[in-house]
């Protein structure tokens, strides 16, 4: 009877311990992640910094344009290969400090960009007129549409 009794207790203690350090997870947890609800000063600067070169590269649109409208495909690919070069480089590190909950769609858009941006350099390299204007819109769109992931907080 008495070990019966203490093998009981011993289980309901068990169970205790296994119900405290659950809500001790979880409660740690649901701390963690409300604290990552805003980013931290250390990672806006960076994306401040980043986003001015993406900002950049974005007012070159209208200059790539021109360049696209023209066929000029020599000029449209040392754009691409000089001074937009680097935005690739300038997303990742944005989408790295975004927000968690914000990565994921960050990556999504910058990939399509930076497809767009290829497609672009690839219709240019073969001197293909028509896809070269189709890749540029969507080059223009990846643009606006990644544009949207950057907190305002960045871009001001």
């Amino acid at each position: 009877m008495v070990s019966a009794l203490a093998s009981v207790l011993r289980r309901l203690a068990a169970l205790a311990l296994a119900l405290v350090l659950c809500f001790g997870l979880v409660s740690a947890a649901e701390a963690k992640r409300s604290k990552a609800k805003t980013i931290s000063p250390e990672d806006m600067a960076v994306i401040r910094r980043q986003a001015e070169g993406f900002m950049e590269s974005k007012s070159r649109l209208p200059e790539l344009a021109t360049l696209v409208n023209e066929k000029d495909w020599v000029f449209t690919r040392n754009l691409l290969h000089g001074p937009m070069q680097s935005l690739g480089r300038e997303m990742s590190y944005i989408n790295q400090r975004l927000l968690p909950a914000d990565r994921p769609q960050a990556d999504k858009l910058a990939t399509e960009l930076k497809t767009a941006l290829a497609e672009l350099d690839e219709a240019a390299r073969l001197q293909d007129g028509a896809r070269l204007s189709k890749e540029y819109i969507k080059v223009a769109s990846g643009f606006g549409a990644y544009a949207e992931v950057i907190p305002s907080a960045a871009l001001n």
